[in-house]
C-alpha cells in the first residue's frame, strides 16, 4: 500500500463532501464492499489504527467498529441517504 492512510481517509472525506454537494444531498450514504462480500452502511471511516489498517464504523443499534486491513476493501459506494433515514454518513468537523 503505497502513501499514509491519513491522506487516503481525507480524500474519501473529501469525495464524499462533494458528491454531496454536487447532487444537492445533506448528507451521501456510504457502502463498502469487502473482499468477503459483506455490504456495510458506513457512519464513519477513520485511518486508525494505521499500518495498513482503517476503522469502519457502521449503521446500527449496538456500537461496533471494524478495524480491516486495507486490502480488504473492494469499493465504496456513494448514494443519497434517504431524508427520513437515520443511516447517512458523519465526515468529520473542520
Amino acid at each position: 500500500m503505497a502513501g499514509p492512510l491519513e491522506d487516503l481517509v481525507a480524500r474519501i472525506h473529501r469525495r464524499i463532501g462533494v458528491f454531496a454537494s454536487e447532487h444537492g444531498f445533506e448528507q451521501a450514504m456510504v457502502e463498502v464492499e469487502l473482499a468477503d462480500g459483506a455490504l456495510l452502511r458506513l457512519e464513519s471511516l477513520s485511518p486508525e489504527p494505521g499500518y495498513g489498517f482503517l476503522t469502519l464504523v457502521p449503521h446500527g443499534n449496538e456500537p461496533q467498529e471494524l478495524i480491516v486491513p486495507i486490502a480488504a476493501i473492494r469499493q465504496f459506494t456513494l448514494s443519497r441517504a434517504e431524508p427520513a433515514s437515520p443511516i447517512g454518513f458523519s465526515l468529520p468537523s473542520e
